[in-house]
C-alpha cells in the first residue's frame, strides 16, 4: 500500500485575513463590483468633479451677466419714452394719458423672458447636462445680467435730472424723462425664465441614469454556483 497523497497547502482564515484573495494595489476607485455594483470612488476624484462642476459654473454666470450689456443695450433702444414738457415753473407729461411710463418695466420684461430662454438654451446645448452648480450657475448670472442691464439703460439714457433738462431745452420744449423702472420684480424674469426653460430642456432631453442590464431595471439576482459532481435540482414536471 501507498501512503495517502498530501494535500496542498491551503491558506487558513488566519493567513492574513484572506490577503491571498485581494488584488493587488487595492481596489481603484470606480471599477464595477459584483452583480453590477461599483466601488465607491475615492475622495480624489470627489474634488476633481466639483472642482469642473465649479468651473463650469462660473464661466456660466460670467458669461450670462455680460451678455447682460447688449440686453440694456436693447432696453435703451426699444423702451418708449415719457414726454416732458416745461412752463419755465414746473415739469409735466405732455400726454397725461400716455402708457409710457409703463411700457419701459414691461419691455424689460419681454427682454429678460426671450434672454432667459436663449441662455437657457445655450448653456443646455453646449454642456448637454445638468447638475446643481450649472443651475446655480446660470440663475447667479441671469440675476446679475438682468442689474446689469438696467444699471446700463438707466446711465445711457437721458439724465435723471429733469429741472436742470428743463431748464436747458427751454420754456414749452418737449423732452425725454428718464429710463425708470418702478416695478423691480421684472429683474426677475430672466432668472425665471432661464430656470424653466433648462429644467425643461434637461429633464426631455438630458443623460439618463443606468438602470440596469438592458435598462430593465435593477439587476437581477445572482444564480445559484453549481459544484462539480452535484446533480441539478429535477423540475416540477419531472
Amino acid at each position: 500500500m501507498t501512503a495517502p497523497l498530501t494535500p496542498p497547502h491551503r491558506p487558513s482564515s488566519s493567513d492574513d485575513n484572506h490577503a491571498w484573495q485581494k488584488p493587488e494595489g487595492g481596489e481603484p476607485a470606480g471599477t464595477p463590483g459584483p452583480y453590477g455594483s461599483h466601488w465607491v470612488p475615492s475622495s480624489a476624484v470627489d474634488r476633481e468633479e466639483l472642482r469642473a462642476d465649479l468651473r463650469r459654473a462660473g464661466v456660466v454666470a460670467a458669461v450670462v451677466t455680460v451678455a447682460g450689456v447688449l440686453m440694456g443695450l436693447l432696453w435703451l433702444w426699444l423702451a418708449p419714452r415719457v414726454p416732458l414738457v416745461s412752463d419755465s415753473t414746473a415739469v409735466f407729461l405732455n400726454d397725461s394719458e400716455g402708457e409710457e411710463a409703463i411700457g419701459a418695466g414691461g419691455t424689460f420684461a419681454l427682454l429678460g423672458l426671450a434672454f432667459g430662454a436663449v441662455s437657457a438654451g445655450l448653456v443646455f446645448w453646449l454642456h448637454r447636462r445638468g447638475g446643481i452648480w450649472l443651475t446655480v450657475g446660470l440663475a447667479v448670472g441671469s440675476v446679475l445680467g438682468s442689474v446689469l442691464a438696467w444699471q446700463l439703460g438707466t446711465r445711457l439714457g437721458p439724465t435723471s435730472d429733469v429741472v436742470a433738462h428743463a431748464r436747458e431745452v427751454g420754456k414749452g420744449v418737449v423732452f425725454d424723462a428718464p429710463l425708470e423702472m418702478h416695478a423691480h420684480g421684472v429683474l426677475l424674469a430672466w432668472g425665471v425664465a432661464a430656470m424653466v426653460v433648462h429644467l425643461g430642456l434637461t429633464a426631455a432631453w438630458g443623460p439618463r441614469d443606468f438602470e440596469g442590464e438592458w435598462g430593465t431595471g435593477a439587476p437581477s439576482a445572482p444564480s445559484a454556483p453549481s459544484w462539480p459532481g452535484k446533480a441539478a435540482a429535477p423540475s416540477d414536471g419531472a
